[in-house]
C-alpha cells in the first residue's frame, strides 16, 4: 500500500511539475545509498546497547529475578 501511495504521489508530481519529478527520480536512489552507512551504525548501536543491557541484568537473572 505504501508503494502504491508513493507511486500515486510521484505521478501527481509528474503531472504538475515534470522536471522536479524527474529530479526526484534521479536523486532518490543516491540518497538511499548515502543512508546505508547510517542504517548500519544504527543497527550496530542497537546491538551494543542490547548486549550492555544483558550484561547489566545478568546477575539478577542468575539469582532468579524475573521481569
Amino acid at each position: 500500500m505504501k508503494i502504491l501511495l508513493t507511486l500515486l504521489l510521484w505521478a501527481i508530481l509528474l503531472a504538475l511539475c515534470w522536471p522536479l519529478a524527474l529530479l526526484v527520480l534521479i536523486v532518490w536512489p543516491l540518497l538511499w545509498l548515502l543512508s546505508i552507512p547510517f542504517r548500519i551504525v544504527g543497527t550496530v548501536m542497537g546491538a551494543v546497547l542490547a548486549l550492555v543491557k544483558a550484561l547489566l541484568f545478568l546477575p539478577a537473572r542468575l539469582l532468579g529475578q524475573r521481569s
